[in-house]
């Protein structure tokens, strides 16, 4: 079976922690695809960032 995991992070190292240990937990060969995704707004003069990364997994 083919499952996701998402994550979504306000730092970048915070979003590679979390992805890696994840990764740490599956097999090399189960690891199907990553998307990566960073978004941007501005919120009264303050930019806001969201990392966010989904992984496709074989369970």
């Amino acid at each position: 079976m083919i499952q996701v995991k998402m994550f979504d992070k306000e730092h970048e190292k915070d979003l590679e922690f979390a992805v890696n240990r994840f990764l740490r937990k599956l097999e090399d060969e189960d690891v199907l695809d990553i998307k990566y995704q960073v978004t941007v707004d501005v919120d009264r003069d303050e930019q806001v960032y969201c990392f966010s990364a989904m992984v496709m997994y074989k369970a």
